[in-house]
């Protein structure tokens, strides 16, 4: 998705896990995934630059779908969509 796209996306689900460290972010969406259906969004907040990489990466090994990251001032907008 595009970042213009990205910004319009009204996520079902936003984690707010800029208070944390790797591995926080990952395991806040881990747990944060249960709680959406198949095919809708989930957001993950995160001031950890790592989360750029591990989100996406989990994604691809569970199935989900990576949508995209918006960087921010001082934090990172990741969204997934759940497969």
């Amino acid at each position: 998705m595009t970042p213009e796209e990205l910004q319009n996306l009204n996520p079902t689900k936003t984690v707010d896990a800029r208070g944390t460290a790797c591995p926080g972010p990952l395991l806040e969406a881990k747990k944060a995934i249960g709680t959406i259906g198949p095919g809708e969004t989930m957001e993950v907040l995160s001031a950890d630059e790592g989360t750029k990489v591990d989100i996406p990466k989990w994604c691809i090994k569970q199935g989900h779908e990576y949508l995209g990251t918006i960087d921010e001032n001082g934090y990172y907008r990741i969204f997934l969509k759940k497969k």
